[in-house]
């Protein structure tokens, strides 16, 4: 959190903070994998494989501790040496298919 106002533009801190404490608070020990990062002049493409256990409440899921994996894709603008803006596609249905079925 400490590097958001030094990586992104101030436009988008508000929503990288609500995204990254949604996301740490259901999933604590969450990492995220680079798979392939891909630059071209002002834009940055990653390919991205996300890891966790959901210790916490996710879109209404309440705490299942089960360990989920899932993947995205998300890419960045880039002016000088901040992002600019950020769109992201992520396998949601995958995720929340693996967390439905640990609470059954």
């Amino acid at each position: 959190m400490e590097l958001v106002e030094e990586v992104y533009v101030p436009a988008i801190h508000e929503t990288v903070r609500v995204l990254a404490t949604l996301l740490r608070t259901a999933f604590p020990d969450l990492n995220m994998k680079i798979d392939h990062l891909i630059q071209e002049d002002d834009k940055v493409a990653c390919r991205w494989t996300a890891t966790g256990t959901q210790d916490g409440w996710f879109h209404g899921i309440p705490p299942t501790n089960a360990k989920v994996s899932w993947t995205g894709t998300s890419i960045y603008g880039i002016d000088g040496d901040k992002i600019i803006a950020v769109l992201s596609n992520w396998d949601t249905f995958g995720l929340m298919r693996q967390l439905r079925a640990a609470i059954r």
